[in-house]
């Protein structure tokens, strides 16, 4: 019995890092959840509860500025995720079938994009662009966007190559089948499922950024993240909260999605 208590209390001890991990997870995810409850709030402010409300959701619906930013935000997201996933699924597929020194070199630089804070690609895109004599707007945008969706695309169907049977391939070729014919008829079908979640996080991320977009949008196009950045320096409305809200939920669900299909098995 006495050992039996021994444990019970052992069991129910709080550990430190328990503590530490409350006290984060509070700070992450605490300022998210009052930005979807008070995008119910019948207040205008966010200091008084007036009740549950959908009609924040209705003017938002009907601003035109948000719309035409929301429109802007996915055929740009749309764009650059397939940009994206042609470029990522030939560069991961070229890369696994050579074989050379600098191999492990080249697959760094591939990635650089997404490990370069974004205030410094934001400024390099500017710059190069400018060079180039490029009107900033939705050329620029979609080009920009697509470099660094690249590398999510890569990733997934490098991933994915791996888990594959070379013998499929060799086996194709001993049938007589030419190389476009096994790329099409065998590799392609086997990592349709990485391709897809790359271009469904890509998109993810499109739709999500705000630094790049302020470097090389311009001054007559705003995509919607930009719209809501600018918004929030005259102040937080219930109207930006609602927006976020749906932001959030489309975002985790493509996440959602990308982590489903990677998931999925040959």
């Amino acid at each position: 019995m006495e050992e039996k208590k021994t444990r019970s209390r052992k069991k129910k001890r709080i550990r430190p890092s328990d503590c530490y991990l409350g006290v984060l997870l509070a700070l992450m995810y605490l300022p998210i959840l009052m930005v979807i409850l008070y995008s119910f709030n019948a207040s205008k402010t966010s200091v008084v509860w007036g009740g549950f409300t959908l009609s924040w959701y209705e003017e938002m619906l009907h601003d035109r500025g948000l719309l035409q930013a929301l429109q802007n935000s996915v055929v740009l997201g749309l764009s650059a995720s397939a940009i994206a996933g042609v470029i990522g699924t030939l560069g991961a597929v070229g890369m696994s079938r050579v074989h050379f020194r600098s191999k492990g070199m080249l697959d760094y630089l591939i990635l650089v994009p997404i490990m370069v804070p974004e205030i410094i690609l934001g400024m390099v895109f500017m710059v190069f662009f400018s060079l180039l004599s490029l009107p900033f707007g939705m050329t620029t945008l979609v080009l920009g966007h697509s470099a660094f969706c690249v590398p999510y695309v890569y990733m997934m169907v490098k991933a994915r190559l791996i888990g594959i049977d070379k013998s499929y391939a060799e086996a194709a070729r001993d049938l007589g089948a030419r190389e476009r014919q096994v790329f099409f008829d065998i590799t392609l079908p086997l990592i349709a499922p990485a391709i897809a979640s790359g271009m469904l996080l890509s998109f993810a991320m499109s739709l999500d950024d705000v630094v790049i977009s302020i470097f090389v949008a311009g001054a007559r196009i705003s995509t919607l993240p930009v719209k809501i950045y600018t918004q929030l320096k005259t102040g937080v409305t219930p109207e930006i909260n609602a927006l976020c809200t749906l932001m959030l939920a489309v975002t985790i669900f493509l996440v959602l999605l990308s982590g489903r299909l990677q998931k999925k098995k040959l």
